[in-house]
C-alpha cells in the first residue's frame, strides 16, 4: 500500500504544475501565501460561527444569520485553500507523505473536521430555534472549534518539522 502511495506522490510531483511550483523560486512562496489566505477565510468564517454557537461574541446576529451571511465566503475560502494545498502537495508530495504531522492532518483531522463542519452548517438552525443556542449546539460549536484547532496544530507541527529537515 505504501509503495502505491509513494508512486502516486512521484507521479504528482512530475505533473507540469508540480514541477512548475517546485522549480520556480517565487511560485512556492506565492502558492503558500494563497493557501494561507484561503485558510484564513475558511477558518475565520467557520470559527466565527462556532464561537457564536458557544455564546461568545457580539450578539447582534444569531448564529443562523451569521452562518448564512458567511456561507459563500466560507466555501470560497475552502476552495482557495484546497487549490493552494493541492499545488503545494504537488510540489513535494513524497516529502509531505512521510511526515507524521501531515499524515495526521490529511488522513484523520481534516476529514473529521470537514464532516463535522457540514453537520454544524446543517444543524445551526435547529440548535438556535429559540433564539438561544441549545446545549447540543454549544457542544457542536465547541467540537468543531477543537477539530479545526487540531488541524492547525498538526499543520504547524508539519511545517516546523519540514523546515528543520528541509531548510
Amino acid at each position: 500500500m505504501y509503495d502505491a502511495v509513494l508512486a502516486g506522490c512521484r507521479w504528482l510531483e512530475n505533473t507540469p504544475w508540480g514541477v512548475a511550483v517546485r522549480a520556480s523560486s517565487w511560485m512556492y512562496p506565492v502558492v503558500l501565501w494563497v493557501h494561507f489566505v484561503g485558510l484564513s477565510m475558511w477558518l475565520g468564517t467557520s470559527l466565527t460561527v462556532d464561537l457564536r454557537l458557544m455564546g461568545v461574541g457580539v450578539r447582534r446576529q444569531t448564529a443562523v444569520e451569521l452562518s448564512n451571511g458567511l456561507f459563500a465566503w466560507n466555501w470560497i475560502g475552502f476552495g482557495v485553500a484546497f487549490l493552494g494545498g493541492f499545488l503545494l502537495l504537488s510540489a513535494e508530495a513524497t516529502t509531505y507523505v512521510t511526515n507524521t504531522g501531515f499524515r495526521l492532518k490529511l488522513a484523520v483531522l481534516t476529514p473529521l473536521a470537514l464532516i463535522w463542519h457540514v453537520v454544524v452548517q446543517k444543524k445551526t438552525r435547529a440548535w438556535t430555534q429559540t433564539g438561544q443556542t441549545s446545549a447540543i449546539g454549544k457542544w457542536g460549536g465547541s467540537i468543531e472549534f477543537f477539530l479545526w484547532i487540531s488541524v492547525v496544530t498538526a499543520s504547524v507541527g508539519f511545517l516546523l518539522t519540514n523546515a528543520v529537515t528541509h531548510p
